[in-house]
């Protein structure tokens, strides 16, 4: 008896000390959009980075960097993947605890222009006294199209009308619908469109534009400050995909991502993977440099949406990044 209860205590005990080593820390993590875009992190999840760094990752689209930024705020995320934008918004309003950037994912836009029929010769001239269905003011695919049509000497709104006042999720749907002679859309909108013959892809934003910070990785201060250690375990994962990414063939990070794109064809979805990547979207690094946050910023000051720019070091920490960096193999 005393035997089988002996043994009996021992099972439980490395039952317990079993559940504690797989343990994992989760994290709660808002996505702006669901999109091919950020392949990176759909390669961390499925590869097992976060796994392995013991973390458990706990995935929701905002469909709206707005709405993202507002999940960080309220504590309903604990990370959120947007545009830098929010967090130079959410300092200047004078949050106490605000939100600051620690690793970025992308460097380039990652919209696309589409018009109903294929202009193999297209120029952004051809915009010119047409309509264009464009995105939320003030959200990073508004302003870097502004951006991109004023250096290009069309003048928005005035030289060319665009809609502004859709949901993100329902741009696509209008546009097939008949509203506007463009439309500016992510993938895979872009290439389901596309394949339904509704649409054609005529020019890229990340091909047109300068390198950005379009999309990066964001937390609010307390948060970087009370979780170091999450946030670095975070960040080491990002790398590591990253490098796996830049590493590998549209193929292969097609097909590792392609369980979180159900309904799309293999075939379209190595086309999109392929696009971005010709186009240099991904980082091979987390380091949101200085001279990228000043791009942005400007192109926000043009957009009207910011009059004067934020400290680069006020709301971005590469400490985490540069860490990765250097340990990570």
């Amino acid at each position: 008896m005393k035997r089988l209860l002996t043994v009996g205590l021992v099972l439980m005990l490395i039952l317990t000390m079993s559940s504690v080593v797989l343990a994992k820390t989760q994290v709660r993590l808002s996505e702006v959009v669901h999109s091919i875009f950020y392949a990176p992190q759909y390669v961390a999840l499925h590869n097992g980075f976060f796994a392995d760094e013991g973390l458990e990752i706990e995935l929701s689209t905002a469909w709206g960097g707005d709405k993202a930024a507002t999940s960080l705020m309220s504590n309903h995320a604990d990370i959120a993947l947007i545009g830098p934008e929010p967090t130079i918004y959410i300092y200047q309003q004078g949050a106490d605890d605000y939100l600051i950037n620690f690793a970025q994912l992308t460097q380039k836009a990652g919209s696309f222009l589409l018009a109903r029929e294929p202009m193999p010769d297209f120029t952004l001239e051809d915009v010119r006294g047409k309509t264009v269905v464009g995105n939320r003011p003030g959200g990073a695919p508004e302003m870097v199209m502004e951006y991109t049509l004023r250096h290009s000497g069309i003048e928005p709104f005035k030289d060319v009308k665009i809609i502004t006042n859709l949901d993100f999720t329902a741009n696509a749907p209008a546009f097939k619908n008949g509203l506007g002679d463009y439309v500016q859309l992510f993938e895979p909108k872009a290439s389901l469109l596309e394949e339904m013959g509704a649409g054609h892809v005529v020019a890229s934003f990340g091909e047109l534009g300068d390198k950005v910070p379009y999309t990066v990785y964001m937390a609010r201060k307390n948060y970087i400050a009370e979780n170091p250690e999450v946030i670095q375990k975070f960040t080491n994962a990002i790398y590591r995909a990253q490098m796996w990414t830049y590493t590998h063939s549209s193929e292969e990070i097609a097909e590792v991502i392609r369980p979180f794109f159900p309904n799309l064809d293999f075939d379209v979805l190595v086309k999109v993977v392929n696009r971005y990547k010709e186009q240099n979207t991904w980082d091979q690094n987390p380091i949101l440099s200085k001279a990228e946050l000043n791009h942005w910023q400007n192109i926000i000051i043009e957009a009207g949406e910011l009059e004067k720019k934020v400290d680069y070091d006020v709301i971005v920490n590469t400490e985490f990044a540069k860490k990765a960096i250097k340990t990570v193999k």
